[in-house]
């Protein structure tokens, strides 16, 4: 079963005889999970069921090569509030959301890790923070628990997305947050191809809040490599900065032609005082530098034309091998 692009949300009147729409939809993406699932379920149920809300948990196997759906087939059998999906292969943590999300019945809907980084006990200072008047409960990670490698990447990517989004929120890359139903639906064809959710979200105009958010160190190796951070980068710049091309090639002409100009008046210089014109050396360091931002640039037109490719082909965001 393959997903269709731009897919609504449900919203209508549940058929006769299924249950009423829930309030609150918690989706949660999942990949090689199974040591983490039940904790998650457990604590994730006892922080619901103690907020006095009806809710539904909606869990995304992003093509897990472990035994992760048959612990939430297991989960399904003992309570029905329990949903799950199993891609065919991985295609990664924001199509999952987006499987999540079209699928939500809730009024309220939040997203979460599935590692047990977020701790569910968080939950309803989150769907708090939405029934405030807010479309966006924003988590911020207080305490955030992991090495340098991935936290000065986010520093960079957050000011990035703060500039391209006028929302001057503190951590956009949490996963860990709630929206109202009414602030996703407008971005929802967006959502899977865009990896910033609530970006996407807040530069459609959504008032948010900034919700404190606990944040434990994760069991094993980050799927987060420097090669994947700067991919993440280069989607930042070209999902949410408007004519970055233009915007750069201006750059590189102020740039390489100021070089030259001092470049050639000091090599002007050289050869009249000294009779001797050091050309080799500030030639290559022209060309190198020439060079490097050229490759940039050619990422990030290599960036465009994939998003040009995917929606010229049409090819799905995921497809599905089960639906429980």
């Amino acid at each position: 079963m393959a997903t269709t692009r731009g897919e609504a949300l449900p919203h209508a009147a549940p058929p006769v005889g299924e249950e009423a729409a829930p309030s609150v939809s918690v989706v949660v993406p999942l990949y090689n999970e199974a040591a983490t699932v039940a904790e998650l379920y457990r604590r994730t149920v006892a922080t619901l069921d103690g907020f006095g809300r009806s809710y539904e948990l909606i869990f995304i196997d992003d093509g897990s090569t472990d035994t992760t759906f048959v612990q939430l087939e297991r989960l399904h059998d003992a309570d029905g509030r329990v949903r799950a999906v199993r891609f065919k292969r991985n295609f990664g943590q924001h199509s999952a959301m987006h499987a999540g999300l079209v699928r939500a019945r809730g009024e309220i809907l939040v997203t979460m890790d599935g590692d047990l980084q977020n701790s569910p006990e968080d939950l309803a200072r989150l769907i708090a923070g939405v029934e405030s008047g807010a479309d966006i409960a924003s988590g911020t990670r207080s305490a955030r628990r992991d090495s340098w490698g991935r936290t000065v990447p986010s520093r960079v990517i957050n000011g990035m997305l703060r500039r391209f989004t006028g929302a001057e929120i503190r951590d956009f890359g949490c996963a860990f947050n709630a929206y109202r139903r009414s602030a996703i639906e407008p971005m929802l064809g967006a959502i899977g191809k865009q990896k910033f959710t609530k970006a996407l979200v807040l530069s459609g105009g959504a008032s948010v809040i900034e919700v404190e958010v606990a944040h434990t160190p994760r069991a094993g190796r980050s799927r987060y490599s420097p090669l994947r951070l700067t991919r993440i980068a280069l989607h930042v710049l070209a999902g949410f900065w408007p004519q970055p091309i233009q915007w750069i090639g201006v750059a590189l002409g102020v740039l390489c032609t100021t070089a030259a100009l001092v470049l050639g008046g000091y090599g002007v210089y050289y050869w009249i005082d000294r009779s001797n014109f050091p050309g080799p050396l500030f030639g290559g360091v022209g060309v190198i530098f020439v060079l490097g931002m050229q490759g940039f640039v050619l990422a990030l037109v290599g960036e465009y034309l994939g998003r040009i490719q995917r929606d010229v082909e049409g090819r799905p965001l995921y497809t599905i091998d089960r639906e429980l």
